[in-house]
């Protein structure tokens, strides 16, 4: 798309979203995601991204709110808002997206890394970068984030934003905005992200134990999103994230053998038996724990809704994963991403999990004089 056309859609979308309430808001925010994920990561792309933003200021009236659903829900930015950055570090999201991009086009799999550690941060101590602290009784040290990676991209922006305006933006503002340039360079959409965050003083392994794990029942897992202000919408959506991304056999290698006495080959009876062949030969018995194996089978690289159709077909990997599209609680939000079902619309993905990770993004956030603007990432001043 060029860049005229581009300006084009934003002048249209603009006008018709002049008038709080005049449009229906979801199309709106379809309109300003159509046109974030066609643009070219460059500087072009930085100016669209914070032209958008604006839009949705004068769409919900408001710094505070941001992107609504059908039913009028809106998002709260505790304490954040667009343009940050705006006269103290005018480049931070150019800086942050070729770095990302940068390390991206060495290894693709930092992608799916740095969302996974987004994810581990904000459900700790709220999003505040105390993920990054180095340490021996820290949350990076803790069991569930010991395979963590991605640190290194993390520490390169944060180096060169140091160079550019030192002192001035967060460790919690970069991961926040790497994890969206991860999605976006995955092919799926980007979003404009309300920055502010401060980062955390506080880093402890205990605090970890409440972080979701794939052994969690529907139940829990609910109920852990729950205490983060997060719905079941919201479970089942940034679950979808694992639409990139793998996982090492040892996470789920039970279901394939001797999990249940109820099907002949031994094997968890919601894995479609067609597909129990190629996990077998992937992760062997007796084989290697560590070797990894795609979450999204056939699309592991691309950000879409396949995911979801292997829920539906039985080809899950994880057991927490597969019990999204078995356990009532949350079926029906798994199939709606599937297509319409039973007289209720389809839900758009990309739509949907730019608006949930706007939530996640915003959880127990350290605004003002909270915390701190480290000087560097992985220690606290």
């Amino acid at each position: 798309m060029t860049d005229q056309k581009l300006e084009l859609e934003l002048n249209e979308a603009g006008r018709a979203s002049a008038t709080p309430g005049s449009v229906d808001d979801l199309g709106i925010l379809d309109k300003t995601l159509h046109l974030v994920s066609n643009c070219a990561l460059n500087m072009a792309c930085e100016i669209l991204q914070l032209e958008l933003g604006n839009m949705n200021l004068r769409l919900f009236g408001s710094p505070g709110k941001f992107y609504g659903q059908a039913q009028a829900h809106v998002t709260q930015a505790q304490g954040t808002r667009f343009g940050f950055y705006a006269r103290t570090c005018p480049n931070v999201e150019s800086i942050v997206r070729s770095t990302v991009q940068s390390h991206f086009q060495s290894d693709p799999t930092v992608a799916p890394a740095l969302l996974r550690m987004h994810f581990h941060d904000c459900f700790v101590q709220g999003c505040d970068a105390s993920i990054l602290i180095n340490g021996p009784n820290t949350e990076k040290s803790a069991f569930p984030n010991r395979l963590l990676r991605g640190f290194d991209v993390i520490d390169d922006a944060k180096n060169k934003l140091e160079a550019a305006c030192a002192g001035v933006v967060s460790c919690a503002d970069i991961l926040t905005l790497a994890a969206r340039d991860s999605v976006s360079l995955t092919k799926g959409v980007g979003w404009p992200v309300p920055l502010g965050r401060r980062d955390g003083t506080v880093s402890l392994a205990s605090d970890t134990d409440n972080l979701p794990a794939f052994t969690d029942s529907i139940q829990v897992q609910v109920q852990k999103f729950a205490d983060k202000g997060l719905n079941a919408q919201d479970l089942v959506t940034l679950v979808g994230g694992h639409t990139i991304g793998t996982a090492s056999c040892q996470f789920f290698i039970n279901r394939l053998y001797n999990f249940s006495t109820t099907t002949a080959t031994g094997a968890d009876p919601t894995i479609d038996p067609a597909f129990l062949p190629q996990l077998r030969a992937l992760c062997p018995q007796n084989g290697d724990g560590s070797r990894r194996v795609a979450l999204d089978t056939g699309s592991q690289n691309t950000f879409d809704d396949s995911y979801f159709k292997n829920l539906k077909n039985g080809r899950g990997i994880l057991e927490s994963d597969q019990k999204l599209w078995t356990d009532p609680a949350t079926r029906t939000i798994a199939q709606r991403y599937t297509g319409t079902i039973r007289g209720l619309f389809g839900l758009r993905f990309g739509v949907e999990f730019a608006r949930s990770m706007v939530k996640m993004s915003n959880i127990g956030v350290k605004t003002g004089s909270q915390g701190e603007i480290r000087r560097v990432c992985t220690a606290v001043n």
